[in-house]
């Protein structure tokens, strides 16, 4: 890459026009998500900071991390020194000031909810250097609304990663209506530049991943819901028949039924239309804590240390397969 491109100014405040000026990365929640991406910052160089309220979530991150690291280490992917440097360049913090106030470019990837990501955005905008591009993993929420409640909408912009992070090389760049063209090129270079395929899209609900997603898994809900088929019967029909690795009941407790719930949500919301409206089991299996992967059951019972495929019981009786 070459050096600092321009030396452009927004409002008076130099812009990063390179990727060579991004040298520190703040990663803010410690979940599956956030880890994934400091997994991927750390790995490729990058100082990076991983930021969470709770310092239990941050430990348990790093042992996560390690964890899947001594993964690829075991299948030739990475040596043990590249392993010790990429987990020397993390460093974990509680105090969202400390953690961002010197980084180039923040990653905000807590929980799927609006609240909380305009909650943190005001802080980020408040606490974090004037030339930070400020960037969300969201994977349904508007990019422009996010903007809207910063003093710097155009360093503002979408890196919707997949899950896990390390593996999936997808990143979703969503541009927000006032996102510049310096900024896009920026992220669309450091998504390639650590191993990812970058695919820019505009701000529109759900994007275009979870825009075409979302629905096909709530119809796939619906099917269940109406006794049209069972449990195996969906997911073996998508695929076998569809060509996915993974079927959409099966993909729904991987994602997390919450999320899955908050995304039709908010493409319901966005499109005002009653196609996007969540089928009545997604929410109440949500409301009762039945959440997937993430809770041991969802569609699917989850045990620990097993990869059986084992069918929730309150589906496995005929009625789920009339």
């Amino acid at each position: 890459m070459s050096d600092v491109l321009t030396q452009d100014t927004m409002d008076g405040i130099k812009v990063i026009n390179s990727i060579n000026e991004i040298k520190t990365v703040s990663v803010i929640g410690a979940g599956t998500m956030g880890n994934g991406i400091v997994h991927v910052f750390a790995q490729n160089g990058f100082k990076v900071h991983m930021i969470d309220i709770a310092q239990a979530a941050l430990d348990k991150a790093i042992g996560n991390i390690t964890k899947n690291m001594d993964r690829q280490l075991s299948k030739g992917a990475l040596t043990e020194e590249q392993k010790e440097k990429a987990l020397a360049n993390i460093t974990t913090f509680t105090d969202l000031g400390e953690g961002i106030q010197d980084a180039d470019l923040i990653i905000e990837a807590a929980t799927e909810s609006i609240d909380l990501k305009l909650r943190i955005f005001k802080d980020i905008d408040r606490l974090a250097p004037a030339h930070a591009i400020l960037a969300t993993n969201t994977s349904s929420i508007s990019i422009t609304r996010i903007g809207s409640h910063t003093s710097r909408p155009g360093q503002v912009i979408g890196m919707h990663f997949m899950n896990p992070v390390p593996v999936m090389k997808l990143v979703e760049i969503i541009n927000g209506y006032a996102t510049t063209k310096e900024v896009t090129k920026v992220i669309h270079e450091l998504t390639a530049f650590i191993g990812k395929v970058p695919c820019v899209v505009n701000d529109y609900p759900g994007f275009i991943a979870n825009r075409i997603l979302m629905p096909m898994i709530n119809e796939a809900i619906t099917s269940l819901q109406e006794g049209v088929a069972g449990v195996e019967e969906i997911d073996t029909i998508m695929k076998l028949g569809m060509a996915h690795p993974m079927g959409p009941l099966q993909l729904a407790d991987f994602i997390g039924l919450d999320t899955c719930l908050s995304i039709m949500n908010v493409l319901h919301m966005g499109f005002g239309n009653q196609k996007y409206a969540p089928a009545t089991l997604l929410a109440n299996m949500v409301q009762a804590g039945y959440y997937g992967v993430k809770s041991g059951e969802g569609f699917y019972k989850y045990t620990a240390g097993s990869k059986e495929l084992v069918i929730s019981e309150r589906f496995a009786d005929k009625r789920w397969n009339a």
